[in-house]
């Protein structure tokens, strides 16, 4: 019976090796979740091995897709039912498939928060009720929002601050920045608190944005992870952390417009499109930051 299941589930698809599916999402793109660095050293951090399909068309391999059964790979459901909900966190991740656009396949293993980029690309979408929030340019802030954040940061920097690269941190030291500032912030213990080091290793080349630090002490730190597509840069903030005794100096928020800039600017001096993803639009304060944007499942 399952596998007759799988038969029907990949009627079209033909089994592809890894190499094949990197090379299909460098020349396609897509995203955090489904970059073949990052599904490869993960699935393997957990010890669930990924199957690859692929789609032909005309003698040319058009879609990729990376999966655990009937889901993607990555996907919170089988990491659930493995008993390893918590060793890594990618948060509620927009997917982006290598597809290419003069394609529409039919995709029927199991994905939530597929992006709009895929929309016409996959014949099996069906609207997803959730959103998500995406940063919007620093010019477009609302009001004075832009002119306070930079007066704060610059009272940060007065005060005896800096904001330093969060590559200049071993990956030891970022776990342990991260872990202690969240907990500080939200008062529970940090997803996947027990592996952070050795994902932190694992997606090290991944990892994006900088620290704020006051006096020398961390007071704010955002876990970004960062790919590029040959059309577009993909962002994911996972999530973050401050120090609540810091909260006149808005450090958070002033991290914010610093990793968010920088995002821009790399996007704009290198003339891709940047898709710079909060997560599910679910929180009021990313408003201030987003815009929304609706998502699609199978």
């Amino acid at each position: 019976m399952l596998q007759y299941l799988r038969f029907w589930r990949e009627r079209g698809w033909t089994a592809i090796d890894s190499a094949a599916y990197a090379e299909a999402w460098r020349r396609l793109g897509g995203s955090v979740i489904t970059h073949p660095d990052i599904v490869e050293r993960l699935a393997t951090l957990v010890g669930i091995p990924v199957r690859y399909l692929g789609w032909q068309q005309g003698g040319e391999l058009v879609a990729a897709i990376p999966c655990w059964g009937r889901h993607l790979a990555l996907s919170k459901e089988v990491l659930k039912q493995a008993g390893k909900k918590r060793f890594f966190d990618l948060g509620n991740a927009e997917v982006i498939l290598p597809i290419a656009e003069h394609a529409c396949v039919p995709v029927r293993q199991q994905i939530p928060y597929v992006s709009e980029v895929n929309k016409a690309r996959i014949a099996t979408l069906r609207a997803q009720s959730d959103e998500l929030a995406f940063a919007r340019p620093p010019e477009n802030y609302k009001g004075r929002y832009r002119y306070n954040l930079r007066r704060d940061l610059r009272l940060i920097k007065e005060a005896g601050g800096e904001v330093r690269p969060i590559g200049e941190f071993a990956t030891l030291e970022r776990a342990r920045i991260y872990a202690q500032l969240f907990e500080k912030r939200w008062k529970f213990e940090v997803p996947g608190k027990a592996n952070l080091v050795e994902v932190f290793d694992l997606l090290q080349e991944f990892m994006a944005g900088s620290v704020v630090l006051l006096e020398g002490r961390p007071i704010a730190i955002q876990i970004l992870y960062r790919v590029e597509s040959p059309q577009w840069i993909s962002m994911e903030y996972i999530n973050g952390g401050f120090d609540p005794d810091c909260d006149k100096y808005a450090p958070g928020s002033v991290l914010t417009f610093v990793n968010t800039q920088a995002a821009w600017d790399e996007a704009r001096a290198l003339g891709k499109q940047l898709r710079y993803s909060f997560g599910r639009a679910d929180r009021e304060y990313k408003d201030l930051w987003c815009h929304r944007a609706p998502v699609y499942q199978v």
